[in-house]
């Protein structure tokens, strides 16, 4: 085999390989960093592995909030509909939790096939708005009303101002 050739071969075959490994090692790193969703009903199915880190989300179910006497430990329940998966969770809940009130949580499920949350995020209601982007549309509903006002105005005034050219028969 030629020398340049013999060079050639040995540097796309050390390119090849470079770029397996690098594909390979982020592959390998995603897929330690990624949480799965999961719906209550795969979790009381028994589809998730115990300790495998997972975000389940739902509503939770009325009257299934039990808050301990000594300490930020909360245990509830959410559904689907299908199926009740218990969470237990220690902190300070989010504002907008509250029962029937959809919340997602990043936790571990346990041997009892109890999740045990390490956060727990509120969903809002969808029609929620920050009060300065209210206030920013409005505003610009209240101009662009304005605006229209005044087109119909002027345009208005230039049909009565032309003369009236009728033909008499």
């Amino acid at each position: 085999m030629h020398p340049k050739r013999k060079n050639k071969l040995i540097l796309i075959i050390f390119m090849v390989v470079g770029l397996g490994s690098a594909v390979g090692l982020m592959m390998f790193s995603l897929s330690q960093n990624i949480d799965l969703f999961m719906t209550p009903t795969q979790i009381a199915n028994g589809e998730v592995k115990p300790g495998k880190t997972i975000r389940a989300g739902g509503l939770v179910v009325a009257g299934s909030v039990v808050r301990s006497n000594d300490g930020l430990n909360v245990s509830f329940a959410i559904t689907d509909g299908a199926a009740n998966v218990t969470i237990e969770y220690e902190g300070i809940l989010p504002d907008l939790f509250r029962e029937g009130q959809g919340i997602v949580a990043l936790g571990k499920v346990d041997s009892r096939n109890v999740m045990v949350a390490s956060e727990v995020l509120a969903k809002h209601d969808e029609e929620y708005m920050p009060p300065e982007v209210q206030h920013a549309l409005d505003k610009a509903h209240n101009d662009g009303v304005e605006n229209l006002q005044k087109n119909i105005e002027e345009k208005a005034k230039s049909l009565n101002d032309q003369p009236t050219t009728e033909k008499q028969y």
